[in-house]
Parts: C-alpha cells; structure tokens; sequence
C-alpha cells in the first residue's frame, strides 16, 4: 500500500496531506489558496494519485508560506508513500501543450534533492496568485521528497497556460518514475542498491 498521511503545524501554517499513489486521480483541496488548488488539481488528475490536502496558513499575509509549507508536505508524504523504492521506474518525464505554450518535466527519485527551474514567466500574476510562488512549491518538495527535477517551459504567451502545462507535466511524470516495474521484482533501480 503506497500511501501516506502527514501533518505539518508551524507557527505559520497547519497542513495535512494524504496521498494513494496508486490511486484514480481524486483530490480533495482546500489550500485556502484557490489556485494553488486548480494546481494540485492537475497533479492528482494527470499522475493518477488520490490527493487530499486541508491547509490552514497566514494568508492575510501572503499566500507564500501555505503554497510553500504545502510543497514541502506533499514531499515528505511522497517520500513516506514510496518507501525504499524498491521495483519502481525510478525516472519519469513529461511534455505538456496547452494551446501556444509547451513544457517539459523530467524527475529522478534519486534521493538527491535538485532544482533547476526555468519557466520564463510573461507576467507577475496569475489573478491574485504570484507566479514566483510556483518555484517555491516546487523547491519545497524536492527538498523533502528526495528528488531531482528539471521544469522547462519551452515556449508560452500565457502565463496561466505556462504554469498549468508545468503541473500538468509535473503530475504526468510522477505517474511513469513510480510506475512499478514488472521486470525489476522488487529491486531497487540503483547500481548502488539503495536510493
């Protein structure tokens, strides 16, 4: 069973997330934070993975700690639900279009975590939402899931289209790297032994 529930209360923020990574695309959202919702949306849908995320956080602030702590708790329930990866695909990749904007999103469940990020954004804003708070998410759960990532947008107008191809891809490369591997039995995809 490849699930997880894990709770994350700070002075900022309260977070509890579930996940079922074998699961039917169902999300239950309540970030307190709309678009990062239609975001998480996206990677429950396209990665296949039942969701549930109640967040509670400083948002008469800003929105930054919630999208954040929100990152950084979907890795550590990723990290828990995939356990010792034993028998996954290990690696994933994703190309997403969405009218004139296209993406790329590649992952290892290395157990290193790294960044690189390159999504050229056309403006500051999303409706209420800042675009900047996309890499923020992102860094917080490859921090704490353990991966390797590397988003491209490689061309896009929209700026809604241009972060919504990015979690869509996101999602859609989460479902092939832990996609359990028939041939592999169990092992775990390293020469090392363990990842």
């Amino acid at each position: 069973m490849r699930q997880a529930d894990v709770t994350r209360n700070t002075s900022e923020t309260k977070i509890q997330i579930a996940i079922n990574l074998d699961g039917t695309g169902k999300a239950e959202l309540a970030s307190g934070v709309p678009f990062l919702d239609h975001m998480l949306d996206q990677i429950a849908r396209h990665g296949m993975i039942d969701l549930k995320v109640v967040a509670k956080g400083d948002t008469h602030i800003d929105d930054h700690h919630t999208v954040e702590d929100v990152g950084i708790t979907l890795g550590q329930a990723f990290a828990k639900a995939v356990g010792d990866k034993a028998g996954i695909t290990r690696y994933g990749h994703s190309y997403v279009p969405l009218d004139e904007t296209l993406s790329r999103v590649v992952i290892d469940f290395s157990g290193r975590p790294g960044l690189e990020f390159n999504v050229p954004f056309t403006r500051s804003r999303v409706g209420d939402f800042d675009v900047d708070l996309s890499i923020e998410f992102f860094r917080g759960f490859v921090n704490h899931a353990g991966v390797t990532l590397h988003i491209d947008n490689l061309r896009g107008i929209n700026a809604h289209h241009q972060i919504e191809t990015v979690f869509k891809a996101f999602g859609r490369a989460l479902r092939m790297a832990l996609e359990i591997d028939p041939r592999a039995s169990g092992v775990v995809p390293s020469t090392k032994g363990s990842l």
